[in-house]
């Protein structure tokens, strides 16, 4: 895997939005967070447009992506907020183009789209962090997601364990490969195209919000039949959050984790807060990782080489 290089002071940021339009005074609030690093901020052309639910048409979106990638002003692409829409790209990235100019690229939820095809097509390292509109401007921010922004500043080996949240094994073991996934809405959506994800010996990490606990049952059935569950090496589940039953009779989120995960023959771990929720903790993808289940334990090799 490629990896990008660190940050430092005096670097120029990009911030796009390959998804939905952002709100544009929340973004602007988030901007001084970045400035006050020492890093210069430069907003993709486009990024104030909107098409229906899309923040501008494909073609605009994607001018802003590789105008970003192309300039070697630029040492980092961080996603202004999710939504929809990433998917609709991916067929036209330029890979060749990301893969001659690797550089971070940050963002979670509708980015896993990008985050998978962008490992698998140009094998870069990319993260899976909190986004300037969506968290970055909320009053209330947590420190412990304002410091996942540290680990792009110099190569830092991570670790995840209750130190930082309770975690709860559903199935023993311990496991290394590299670290893969990101929303599991996105990631089942993958599968039978030309950028399926691919699980095989690698930990597969996965996360969602505002789910019914049917569509979660549906979506990991789904990675079940398709053998993404039993290929992969170990599965570390983070939040869950605004999951709404339809009904009483409905089973609980644990219950179906349970019954889809706790017979695999691989360590199952899940508690980490990384996704959508407060704190919001940012991770790198397509980096070498190791789970322990007897150290309740996640850790994973640095997401940035030295400058």
């Amino acid at each position: 895997m490629l990896l990008p290089k660190a940050l430092k002071k005096g670097d120029t940021i990009g911030i796009i939005a390959p998804a939905s339009p952002p709100n544009m005074k929340r973004l602007g609030k988030a901007i001084p967070f970045f400035t006050n690093f020492g890093l210069r901020v430069k907003v993709g052309k486009n990024i104030a447009k909107v098409s229906g639910y899309l923040a501008g048409t494909d073609e605009e979106r994607l001018a802003d992506f590789h105008e970003m990638i192309a300039d070697e002003e630029v040492k980092a692409i961080i996603i202004a907020r999710g939504g929809y829409g990433t998917p609709r790209l991916a067929s036209s990235l330029n890979y060749d183009l990301i893969a001659s100019h690797p550089k971070v690229i940050w963002g979670y939820s509708d980015i896993t789209y990008l985050h998978v095809a962008i490992q698998q097509k140009a094998g870069l390292v990319t993260f899976h962090g909190p986004m300037p509109a969506s968290d970055l401007a909320s009053p209330d921010i947590e420190e412990r997601t304002l410091a996942s922004f540290s680990q792009l500043l110099r190569p830092t080996s991570l670790q995840y364990s209750e130190n930082l949240s309770s975690l709860e094994v559903l199935r023993v073991g311990e496991a290394s490969g590299k670290l893969v996934g990101g929303n599991l809405t996105l990631l089942t959506s993958t599968l039978g195209t030309p950028f399926e994800v691919d699980t095989a010996g690698k930990i597969l990490f996965i996360e969602d919000v505002n789910e019914s606990p049917y569509r979660i049952d549906s979506m990991l059935n789904q990675l079940k039949l398709s053998g993404k569950l039993a290929q992969a090496a170990g599965v570390a589940i983070g939040s869950f959050t605004q999951i709404k039953a339809n009904s009483t009779s409905s089973y609980t989120l644990d219950e179906i984790f349970h019954h889809y995960l706790s017979d695999l023959p691989l360590p199952v771990m899940s508690g980490f807060e990384i996704g959508h929720c407060s704190p919001n903790i940012g991770i790198p993808l397509g980096v070498p990782a190791t789970m322990n289940t007897q150290t309740k334990t996640l850790s994973m090799m640095p997401g940035v080489k030295e400058n």
